[in-house]
């Protein structure tokens, strides 16, 4: 496996099953970086972490957000967005489709990579989380992962995982991963093995797409595809506690090319700002949340 890095990279991803070839605009001057140890394998998750199961007569809240949007900033249209963080001033951004996945570090006002690694034709890029000083990103069907370092998004190691990659988070002490199903897997953030996982319930019901993923506050917040709604889970229990609707976010401002779904969350926590935007979406929006 290879990785090229570039002064920008151009990606997307279509819907799930459908890979088309992706056109690259590669920098004039590029550095290649070779990853030759192969991923090992990890074993079958263990059992649920804690299953939560709905009391008897006993009817849970779930409290509804929509939104207002506090800011609109560029967001580069051919990003087929996978997965998305804030650290330090800058948004990190995974995107995918084979032959155009890549890792970014990007400027948040102008929406420009000041750093870009692009994965191999081999790769479909998904899912990343920001974890001290490294960044994790996930593959979809390749079950491979790599981790950078985030300065400078230099290749660290691979690692292998069981299931499917779609979203990934840190909560601190543990990697949070999704797969598309109802399961989220907590992982050793330096082994990367699973060290158990809870299935996502809303009020009783399994909630299978869960995707893009961003740790706030205690919750997990998880992009549910293929739709505008964001699930706000409790990772003690794989309770909903609440959902986010984000209909006609992307309508208040002008499109001029073709767009997909609503995908990555990022959190701001030193300056308390929440962001989301979608796959080939030419807007990144800072909002905030209102409570119905």
């Amino acid at each position: 496996m290879s990785l090229m890095r570039s002064a920008l990279v151009p990606s997307g991803r279509l819907p799930r099953g459908f890979l088309p070839t992706v056109a690259l605009l590669l920098a004039t001057v590029s550095t290649t970086v070779g990853c030759s140890a192969a991923p090992e394998s990890i074993a079958a998750p263990p059992e649920p972490t804690r299953e939560w199961q709905q009391p008897a007569g006993i009817t849970l809240a779930v409290t509804n957000y929509s939104y207002e949007v506090v800011n609109a900033y560029p967001h580069d249209e051919r990003a087929f967005t996978e997965g998305l963080a804030f650290e330090d001033g800058f948004l990190y951004e995974g995107t995918g489709l084979k032959g155009g996945s890549s890792l970014r570090k990007v400027a948040l006002e102008t929406g420009v990579a000041v750093e870009s690694v692009a994965l191999s034709d081999d790769y479909f890029g998904e899912g990343i989380a920001i974890c001290g000083d490294r960044v994790v990103q996930l593959t979809w069907k390749s079950r491979v992962g790599f981790v950078y370092d985030r300065d400078d998004l230099r290749l660290l190691r691979d690692f292998s995982f069981a299931t499917e990659g779609w979203g990934i988070t840190f909560d601190g002490s543990r990697l949070i991963m999704s797969d598309g199903t109802s399961t989220l897997y907590f992982l050793d953030p330096e082994t990367f093995e699973v060290e158990g996982h809870v299935d996502v319930r809303d009020r009783g019901a399994v909630l299978t797409g869960l995707n893009e993923l961003e740790y706030i506050d205690g919750l997990v917040y998880a992009n549910v595809w293929p739709t505008d709604r964001i699930a706000m889970i409790d990772p003690g229990d794989g309770r909903v506690t609440g959902w986010l609707d984000l209909s006609g976010l992307l309508d208040s401002r002008p499109t001029t090319g073709r767009v997909d779904v609503l995908n990555g969350i990022a959190h701001d926590a030193a300056g308390d700002r929440l962001f989301v935007t979608g796959k080939w979406w030419p807007w990144l929006f800072e909002i905030r949340l209102v409570q119905d």
